[in-house]
Order: C-alpha cells, then structure tokens, then sequence
C-alpha cells in the first residue's frame, strides 16, 4: 500500500487508555494529556460464521511512555460489549480468524521475539503457535487453515533462519561498527539498512496448531523487501483460496530501489516448490494489494500508472487467475482505491478512498465500473466484508475512531464500539464546518474552519492556521493525533485549514497540480482560502494569524516566511525543507523529489531553486519556531538547523525543538506532550496582544 510519507508526518502520535475522566466536570476543550491517552481502535475482522469481530485495541502506558496493543472480540448480534481476548499489558497484535473460527491468531513479543499466538473462544491461555529464532514481522492463515504465511528479516544469502541469528549475534559482539555500501539507499526512514531483506516464508500448521519447525523460503532470490519497508504489512501478500498458491508484491532493487517505484506482483507455489512468476511485468509503475474472489479465478490488485509517481491515482484492477491479462475496473471513477475487498458472491468490489474532505466506503460493480457510496461522513479507515455485513472504523473531527456495522441489506448503521466515553464526557469539543471557494485557475478549492471549543458569539479568536504535508494528501473531517485541530481549539484558537492543489480526494488531476509547483497553485490557494475564510467568519480575528505545519507543510512554512509575510504574527516549521537542492541529494526515497521536481538536482537545477525556501532568507521577518527529529531520514535535521541558523543569525526570534529519539513524527507521548506544550506556547505569545503588531520579543 501506499502511503504518501510526508501527509502521514501529520498523522502519527501514540494513543490508548488512562483513567476516565469525571462525568461531573465542567465542560472543557481537549488537551494534548487527554489526545495521547485516548484508546484506538483499528484492523476490524469479521469471524467466519459473521457473528462477531475481532479488532485491535492500543491503550497508553504512559509511564512507560509507549503504546500497548491488545485483542478484543465484540458480539455482532447481541447488545453485550466488547471483552479483551489478550492479557492486559502484553503487546498483542493483528488479529487473524483461524479457518473454522473457533480461535484468533496474532502476534506478540510476550514468549522475548514476536511469535505467532493463537487464543481459543472457548476459552484458556493464549498458546504460542511458532518458534522462530528471529522476530515474525507480519503473518497471514492460510484460507484452508493447514499453513501460514510469516515474514522475517534474512540475509538473502543465508540458507535458513538460524543462519541469520546466528550472523545477527556475531555482528552484535563485534568490536567494530562501520558499514560499507556500494548502492544507493543506505537508509530509509529511520533507519541504517544492515544488509538483511524482509523474505516471505510458508509454513505448515499440523493438527495441534503448531507450525513446522523449518518453513519454505518462497521469495528466496526476490531482490527486494516482502513487505515493504517501513510500512509493509500482510496486505501486501494474499494466499488463494485453495491455499496452493501465494501472491505477493515486491520492488526488485537493485542499483534503481532508491528512485523506482516499479512494484510488481508475483506467484508462486505456497510450498516453495518452483521460483515466483512476475505477473504484471508490463508495468513499470506500482502494482500492489492482491486478493482472490471467493472462487480463486479472479485476482484483484491496484495499480499506478506513472514510474516514479508515489501519488498516483491507484486504480483498481482484475485478472483471470492464473494466466490472464489485467483489465482496470472502472476506469471513469476519479477517485484513488486505498484497499480492495470482493463480496463474498463476487457481485461487487468494496473499497475506501478519499473524497471531498472525507475517506468514505464505495461499492464498486465490477462488470460495470459503477460506483456508490455505503458509508460516509468523516475518514473510514479499515473495514472488513462479511456476507450480510461490513464492519469499519470510522472518525471524524470530533471523535477518534468507533467501530460501525453497516447491514448490507437494509443500510442500517450501528456504532459497535465507545470506548472512550468516559474520558470524553466533559470534553467540549469545537464545532467545524467545510467551505468552498475559487482558488487557483479558478478551481474549487475546498477547507474547514473549526471554532474554539469554549466560543462565545460576538467573540473574536486568534486562528491556527494549518498547512498539512504530503503534499498529496488531505486534512480534512478526520481525528489526527498530532495536529488535531481540536487541540488548538481548547486553547481558545479558531482553526482554518485549506486542501489546496496537490490534496487528495478531489480528482487526479487536481492532485498532479503541485508537482513541479510547490510554491505556485497551493500558495494561491492558501492566500486565496484564509481570506475567504476571514471575510465568511466574524469569530476570526485576522490580526492574530499563525501558520503552522509540517513536512511539506513545514516547507510550505518555510516558503511563506520569504513570500507571504502578512497577515502572520508567527510561524511553526515542524520537519520541514528548507533547502530544496539539498533535499535533493540527502533524502532516502529519490524518486520523491525527482518526481515533484521534474528530474535530479544536477540535470534539472532550476527546477529545485525555482521555489526554494532558501533563496528567500533575506526576506524572512516572522518569529518562528522551528522542530525536528535526528531519526528523520525523510527530511535530514540539518534542514531544519539550517532554517533555525538563518532566522538567529539574521537575529529574527526563533526557537528549535529537537527530538533525538524521533523520526519524521512524534510517537513517543511523553514527547507528544511536549511538542504541544512547546506549540501553544508559541502561539500564545505570538498572538497574546491585539492589533497588527506581535508582542515585544522576550
């Protein structure tokens, strides 16, 4: 799957559980302490006989200062709630219907690695299904329930898993710590590469539920990571119906994996019998998302067009299994599949992509390429296909994630899951409303505006003004748990934010509009969409505007600072570039910036300077703070040290926040805390007085 890395900068922070909050208190916004403690619920899966879900749950250990993960089961029939399947405190994982539903696989790092579980609903202890010398990093059961699915991190050429351990404990007694490369792509998102492949391995479960001691290696010679890196999952492979055939996607490296986007999908036997078998060779762009109908005659999967074009629109494909040639389904559709789910007859396609400010749920005909909506209204975000119903994970700007159950045959919605309720009862949470206005050439630009949460008509607020990253991606009726709007809400800010060109969700070709124009169409957009915005809300005082954003929002920042000064009393810059040429050479993923900026820094220069936030330094004048973390590899820290230098050196007030411990986001909730302590208090002393001016320098 996809995901575009820079909006997710936006997206990420940890979460989970702590005590309630009282019913009796009076009425307040919502503060980071309650953001990073709120229980999430994710990975809905309906059990075979369709009378329960198994879902994930992660809670906050905030002593600990991490997120604990663990496996609920909830009646779909009954009005009981949901019940914990998973020892409280133990890390537990990707919940898996066994084949004949009578128990739930998952994996946990409980037994010192992370190993396959299995936990009987009739009741008992969690029994561990492999033992593996290295970690299980993904798993899939096969459809038959005789075999599973596990990927681990081998050196390729080991000829077993305890050859890698092995060579993995001789490199940690090792006195020494150099690495030598000779390709590109020595690290990627927060991490230094070591030399070993994520591989895909087959392995028989025998009548007690546990697997063979020596699996099949089916993507041995696969010069590429199955799944993906960093973000790869089970999504990305998928067993056939009969459970004798594998189907995976990988990008074969070599010397291009750094600038390629070339994923292709392969086949081959799940015994590991004979070499994989590249099925959709004839695309050089990214093929990804397998799944079989029911009956194993059709393969489903999702593909771009463009090589080297990570925003590409994703558009669903089926091929005649096993030899067949690809055909796309619906074709006029405009919108981006995020995942594919087949009816169990076969009659229609379930999907989830981004539209208009929301994700919403589509049926899609695969015959005829006709799509409708099943269920809208905020960001759904995981769902699971049963035979009479869907179950999904739904959010909106105003409530993290529940689980919903749709019935497919009268429409009927029922909220299946409220675990936040208590902590949530004297929450206030700001009132919003979506807008529309005529941006750059013309186009309708949509944005939100989101009131404080303690407002008061006849009132005016200071506005956080959010630009969000990607840039293709989308802030729009969603509960992000960093840049939640709700946070700035409560600390008695308005909050406006734009999908300017290059967004999602509003038509391919309004998303291709910021590639080689980053500083051109979204610019106008933002312009264009905070002065609609002032001159539609009276709540919106526009002498007490900040910017704040990150990622290509923190470049968006940085651009601004040189280019659009006013009205902007400060700025917030979180991970963002600041040196376009440089990005150029020192990020991980080349084909980003040779995508966006229409070749390599050397052969298209101008391009990189056509819009770079460096060129403009002795512009700047606004107060900034500037944040970044040393693990992010995406955008390098020096990017931001380097905006911080400028702004000091040129003795314009500034501060910069660094995260040793982080990468491209704040995961850590103890460093969530402070990332928003440290951003409201910049806000507020920007913004404290009234009138054009900022408050004198402290």
């Amino acid at each position: 799957m996809r995901l575009s890395i820079l909006f997710l900068a936006l997206t990420a922070c940890g979460a989970a559980s702590a005590q309630p909050a009282s019913n009796t208190a009076s009425p307040r916004g919502l503060d980071v302490r309650d953001l990073v403690m709120l229980d999430r619920v994710s990975d809905p899966r309906i059990a075979p006989d369709g009378k329960s879900v198994a879902f994930q749950l992660r809670e906050t250990d905030l002593e600990a200062n991490k997120g604990v993960n663990g496996i609920w089961l909830r009646s779909l029939a009954g009005a009981d709630g949901p019940k914990r399947l998973t020892t409280k405190g133990t890390n537990s994982t990707a919940p898996r219907w066994s084949a004949d539903g009578r128990s739930i696989y998952f994996l946990s790092p409980r037994g010192g690695t992370n190993q396959v579980w299995r936990v009987d609903l009739s009741g008992g202890d969690a029994r561990q299904v492999t033992d593996y010398p290295l970690d299980v990093g993904s798993f899939a059961v096969a459809p038959t329930g005789r075999a599973l699915a596990l990927s681990f991190e081998v050196f390729p050429d080991c000829k077993d898993l305890a050859c890698t351990k092995s060579r993995l404990d001789e490199k940690g007694k090792s006195k020494t710590s150099g690495l030598a490369f000779d390709e590109l792509f020595i690290r990627h998102w927060d991490t230094w590469k070591n030399g070993t492949r994520s591989q895909l391995f087959v392995a028989d479960v025998d009548a007690s539920g546990k697997a063979e001691a020596s699996p099949a290696w089916v993507t041995r010679g696969i010069d590429g990571d199955v799944p993906s890196k960093p973000f790869g999952d089970d999504a990305e492979y998928t067993f056939s119906p009969d459970g004798k055939t594998v189907v995976f996607g990988a990008r074969i490296a070599g010397k291009t994996e750094s600038w390629s986007t070339n994923f292709d999908l392969f086949a081959v036997p799940a015994d590991g019998s004979s070499a994989p078998r590249n099925l959709t060779d004839a695309n050089d762009a990214t093929d990804t998302g397998p799944v079989f109908s029911a009956d194993g005659r059709t393969l489903y999967y999702r593909a771009m067009k463009r090589p080297g074009f990570e925003a590409d629109r994703y558009a669903i494909h089926a091929m005649e299994f096993p030899g067949g040639k690809p055909r796309e389904i619906a074709p006029g559709w405009d919108r981006s599949a995020e995942s594919i789910s087949p009816s169990p007859d076969g009659r229609t396609l379930y999907v989830h992509a981004g539209d208009l400010g929301q994700t919403k749920l589509f049926a899609i005909d695969p015959g005829k390429g006709e799509a409708r909506v099943v269920a809208q209204g905020g960001a759904i975000s995981a769902y699971d296909v049963g035979d009479d119903e869907i179950v999904f994970a739904r959010d909106t700007l105003k409530s993290p994630a529940h689980l919903f159950r749709i019935d497919l045959k009268g429409g009927n919605e029922r909220k299946l899951t409220d675990f936040n309720a208590a902590r949530l009862a004297a929450i206030r949470f700001g009132e919003y409303e979506q807008f529309e206005f005529e941006g750059a050439g013309g186009d309708r630009v949509h944005g939100f505006v989101v009131k404080p949460s303690g407002y008061v008509p006849g009132t005016k607020y200071p506005v956080a003004f959010i630009i969000h990253g990607g840039p293709q991606g989308s802030m729009g009726d969603s509960f992000h748990y960093r840049w939640n709007p709700q946070t700035y809400a409560a600390q008695g800010f308005a909050v406006v934010f734009v999908d300017f060109h290059g967004s999602t969700g509003y038509g391919q070709g309004f998303t291709d509009a910021i590639s080689g124009d980053w500083g051109g169409k979204p610019l106008e957009d933002l312009q264009k969409g905070l002065a609609h915005a002032l001159a539609s809300y009276d709540f919106l005082d526009g002498g007490r505007v900040c910017a704040l954003g990150a990622s290509y929002g923190g470049y968006m920042v940085n651009w601004i600072a040189g280019n659009w000064s006013e009205p902007f009393r400060c700025l917030v810059s979180h991970d963002g570039v600041f040196d376009n040429r440089m990005m150029g050479y020192a990020t991980e993923e080349l084909w980003f910036d040779e995508w966006e900026m229409k070749g390599t820094p050397y052969d298209a220069p101008a391009n990189y300077e056509k819009h770079n936030p460096v060129a403009h330094v002795g512009k700047w004048s606004k107060p900034m703070l500037v944040i970044h973390g040393q693990l992010d590899f995406r955008i390098p820290v020096e990017q931001g040290i380097g905006a911080f230098t400028a702004l000091r050196r040129r003795d314009i007030p500034a501060q910069f926040l660094y995260f040793p411990d982080e990468n491209h986001w704040v995961l850590k909730p103890q460093n969530s805390i402070q990332w928003h302590d440290t951003v409201n208090a910049w806000l507020k002393r920007w913004t404290a007085s009234s009138g054009s001016e900022p408050a004198p320098t402290r």
